[in-house]
């Protein structure tokens, strides 16, 4: 499967953006999909994932109640609805795949990777 991910952007803090990552092939729904993000100098960070039917979600804690992972298989698309942003919010943001399941929270937990989408916050 090939991932990608829009819907970045400059915004203020406390503002919203919601991330789309667009999924080729007829297979998304074996899926899992996950969202992380890198900010400079950092190291890639889980903050989101999504069991295959979209009935299991696990959160960073940092961004329970902030953000929401949501996906529509019919359209291929998983969404990371982002509120309340902060400056700290700003990384690239990355979706990414897997078949596996199970280990969410880490990077090598997933198999395929979509380009990055950037996302700044400003104070």
């Amino acid at each position: 499967v090939q991932l990608q991910a829009s819907g970045g952007g400059l915004v203020q803090a406390g503002g919203t953006l919601r991330l789309s990552c667009s999924a080729s092939g007829r297979t998304f729904i074996s899926y899992g999909m996950g969202w992380f993000r890198q900010a400079p100098g950092k190291e890639r960070e889980f903050i989101a994932a999504s069991s295959r039917g979209g009935g299991s979600t696990y959160y960073a804690d940092y961004v329970k109640g902030r953000f929401t992972i949501s996906r529509e298989n019919a359209k291929n698309t998983v969404y990371l609805q982002m509120n309340s942003l902060k400056p700290e919010d700003t990384a690239v943001y990355y979706c990414a795949g897997t078949v596996r399941g199970g280990k969410w929270r880490t990077a090598d937990g997933y198999d395929h990777w979509g380009l990055g989408t950037e996302v700044t916050v400003s104070s």
